[in-house]
């Protein structure tokens, strides 16, 4: 089954190119639907059922979304969706604190640069499936110096995604507390921590589960989400004394 992609980009050729760097990222055939403003992307979204994505329906899987637009700015459809069960990556020219640290807090799984090299977005997007964010060089390099000087974890980002930035600190979590039945893993999930405990990466989970390594990251998500923790070692820990792998 193709995995859906959303590209919202005004610019033609912009929005081509990065058509060509999806299909060349993934091996999966890709179904990209393309818009050139939020009107459109939001049109597409609702036909795939919505901004939290409803159950029963066909929903994007990943999303790339400009900032600058001719109605808006992508930062708004970023707000939007930050239920909607897709990987986020902000495209954009520009590299500024400014829009940076607002795009990732408003939800953003990755911030790539359309300025960069065929090459380099493609190895960037490929970093998904090993569930590590899709940062531009530059970007990461900001992000580094920024952690480096000691900036509060108040502008950290807070996207949900697997290892959003890779300097995030760990947080106590409790362990002698039983999970609420609603927060509780279900069957596929307890499976696929099971696995990560075990240190296998995404893609390897997908093939011995015989998902899709997008399917893979959503169990991560809802993993982290509901065992409140930010990487594999605390929800290692956390599933092992709790008894729930």
């Amino acid at each position: 089954m193709a995995v859906k992609v959303l590209i919202l980009e005004d610019n033609p050729v912009a929005r081509s190119f990065l058509c060509r760097v999806v299909r060349e990222s993934f091996s999966d055939a890709n179904h990209i639907t393309e818009a050139g403003d939020l009107e459109t992307a939001r049109r597409h979204i609702t036909l795939a059922g919505g901004a939290t994505g409803l159950h029963g329906v066909d929903p994007f899987k990943l999303i790339l979304i400009d900032l600058e637009l001719p109605d808006g700015n992508g930062m708004e459809l970023l707000a939007e969706l930050a239920h909607y069960p897709a990987t986020k990556i902000v495209t954009t020219l520009y590299s500024d604190d400014e829009h940076l640290f607002p795009a990732l807090q408003h939800g953003a799984d990755g911030y790539l640069l359309k300025e960069d090299r065929f090459e380099v977005l493609v190895e960037e997007l490929q970093k998904i499936v090993r569930g590590q964010p899709p940062l531009s060089p530059a970007i990461a390099r900001r992000l580094l110096t920024h952690f480096r000087q000691g900036a509060g974890p108040d502008v950290a980002p807070d996207s949900g995604f697997v290892n959003t930035t890779g300097f995030t600190t760990s947080r106590p979590v409790p362990m002698e507390k039983a999970l609420p039945e609603h927060e509780r893993l279900t069957p596929r999930e307890s499976e696929v921590l099971t696995y990560l405990s075990k240190g296998f990466t995404i893609k390897e989970i997908a093939s011995l589960m015989g998902i899709k390594w997008f399917t893979v990251n959503d169990h991560i998500k809802s993993i982290y989400k509901k065992l409140n923790v930010s990487s594999r070692a605390e929800a290692a820990v956390l599933a092992s004394k709790q008894g729930l792998v």
